[in-house]
């Protein structure tokens, strides 16, 4: 490989060293304390600013929207800021990007857990849009806190005389020292798991500011934000405000004060189960006598506008009986008459007037056959006689 393969132009170095120091964890996240010069603002509102101590001393810039409201900047004021490390590429000169300076101070504790906050409130995770309602009866409550504090006990005592018909799902974890704040993470994250889980107390009892460390600790906050169940959070006394409780769906003063900010009293749940219950029975009489009231009227007006079935059953009977009258007089004048025209056909009958002796004499063809007189028949001529029983031949002599 030839030498001039490793020359390269200036601002391919700077840039690759830029590169490199933002890329290291440790540079990207740093806290410095120092004494401010060669403070300046530029026409945008950006601020420029040398922080040195005794020994050295290193080039800072603050954003225009990083600066906090109403801080200046001033020559000789020791401050304490956050930032990371860069290039600045036209001059190739080591400097510190700022996104936080406070007053020396007011410490770093304090810089450190204001800072934080200022980020977590950009980032929306206190913003009370998000937060969530508490449901009105909880049955499984978890609480996160120490197994051997007092907060466990007084959230005991207020859920036994408030709310006892609710299941107490305990996830044990220490809430001071360093260990604290993995061990709250990860109590949040097994009761994220439990089913039907209502809401969760994350409890500690009072202390000093610094025994609260845990529950300003940016991965107890973000577990916070995370969990699927509301969170009610009773950390310290009413004074005591952490980071945890700006985040938590809603925040209590005190252990007890998160029990019973969660629980109704169940007293009170029965006291207004029994006006309910009144009200309900009165509500049904009300109901039903005005049911009663709606079908005797209804009945009223059935029984006035109801026909009359015994006056109907009289009128049907001498209907019938009228029409059974009236068919049978018809009946005998049908047969009146059919009678008399029978006699008047039975007179006609020519059968009857054999019966009686008579005959019928008929010529053997030619138009007239039936012989009604003498004149009408010659010697020689054949003719049929019909008599009541039969006819026979004859011939005229």
């Amino acid at each position: 490989m030839a030498a001039n393969d490793h020359v390269l132009p200036v601002s391919a170095l700077v840039a690759f060293l830029r590169e490199y120091l933002e890329a290291n964890e440790f540079l990207s996240d740093v806290w410095v304390t120092g004494e401010v010069s060669n403070s300046s603002r530029s026409t945008a509102g950006h601020r420029y600013f040398t922080l040195r101590d005794a020994k050295a001393a290193i080039r800072c810039v603050m954003w225009r929207d990083r600066m906090p409201p109403g801080f200046v900047l001033k020559d000789g004021e020791r401050v304490i800021v956050h930032g990371r490390i860069s290039v600045y590429l036209q001059r190739g000169e080591l400097e510190l990007v700022c996104d936080f300076a406070r007053p020396e101070g007011v410490g770093v504790l304090a810089a450190k857990l204001e800072e934080l906050r200022l980020r977590l409130e950009a980032e929306g995770l206190f913003d009370p849009a998000r937060k969530r309602p508490l449901p009105r009866f909880p049955l499984r409550i978890g609480l996160v806190t120490s197994p051997g504090g007092a907060a466990l006990h007084d959230v005991q005592f207020v859920l036994r005389k408030r709310w006892p018909v609710a299941t107490l799902v305990f996830a044990p974890a220490q809430v001071q020292g360093e260990q604290a704040p993995g061990q709250v993470v990860a109590a949040l994250r097994r009761l994220a798991q439990e089913p039907d889980l209502d809401l969760i107390l994350v409890t500690r009892g009072g202390g000093a500011a610094e025994d609260l460390h845990a529950f300003n600790d940016e991965r107890v906050a973000r577990a916070i934000y995370a969990s699927p169940h509301p969170v009610v959070t009773g950390v310290g006394h009413e004074t005591d405000v952490t980071i945890a409780d700006l985040v938590a769906d809603l925040r209590a003063a005190t252990p007890s004060a998160a029990a019973e900010r969660a629980t109704p009293d169940i007293a009170a749940v029965e006291r207004s189960l029994g006006m309910l219950d009144r009200a309900m029975a009165s509500s049904v009489r009300h109901v039903i006598a005005g049911l009663a009231a709606d079908t005797e009227a209804a009945a009223g007006r059935l029984r006035r506008g109801a026909p009359r079935v015994g006056e109907l059953r009289a009128a049907v009977a001498e209907l019938a009986r009228d029409m059974e009258e009236a068919a049978e007089g018809r009946a005998a004048r049908e047969r009146a008459r059919f009678e008399t025209l029978a006699a008047r056909f039975a007179a006609l009958d020519p059968m009857a007037t054999l019966r009686r002796g008579f005959a019928i004499v008929q010529r053997e063809g030619g138009r007239q056959p039936v012989i009604s007189s003498v004149r009408g028949v010659k010697a020689g001529d054949r003719l049929r006689v019909a008599v009541s029983d039969g006819a026979f031949w004859t011939e005229v002599r």
